[in-house]
C-alpha cells in the first residue's frame, strides 16, 4: 500500500510541475519581488486587477489600437478592450499585460495594461 502511494504521490506530482512553472511564467516577474506592492496595487474600472499572478503577458503582435480604442489577441480571439479595463498610470513592468476572464466561453479582460510597443 505504501509503494502504491508513493507512485500516486510521484503521478500527480509529474502532472501539477508543469502546471506550476507555466503559471508563473505570466506577467509577473517574480525575479523582482521590488513590484509586488506595485502589482498588488493595480486596478481598473473593474476592480482590482489582483496580485499580477493570473496576468497574461502580451507580445507586440498581439495587441494595437483600433479607432481610439485597444484590442488584445486572448486565445487567439483578437478583443476589444473596454475603457473601463484599462488600468491608468505608469507600466513599471514595461511590457503589456492582460487580466483575462470568461465570458460565454470567450476571453473578455478585466484589466490591461499597455506597454511600450517597440
Amino acid at each position: 500500500m505504501n509503494n502504491h502511494l508513493r507512485h500516486a504521490t510521484l503521478a500527480v506530482f509529474t502532472v501539477m510541475l508543469p502546471i506550476f512553472t507555466i503559471g508563473h511564467a505570466g506577467a509577473h516577474d517574480y525575479q523582482h519581488p521590488e513590484l509586488n506592492s506595485w502589482y498588488e496595487s493595480l486596478h481598473s474600472g473593474k476592480g482590482p486587477c489582483c496580485d499580477g499572478s493570473d496576468a497574461k503577458r502580451v507580445d507586440d503582435a498581439d495587441w494595437e489600437t483600433k479607432d481610439g480604442h485597444y484590442r488584445v489577441r486572448l486565445d487567439g480571439e483578437w478583443v476589444d478592450v473596454p475603457n473601463e479595463a484599462v488600468v491608468d498610470g505608469p507600466n513599471r513592468a514595461g511590457h503589456t499585460m492582460v487580466w483575462p476572464y470568461y465570458l460565454n466561453g470567450h476571453p473578455k479582460p478585466r484589466c490591461f495594461m499597455p506597454g511600450s510597443m517597440g
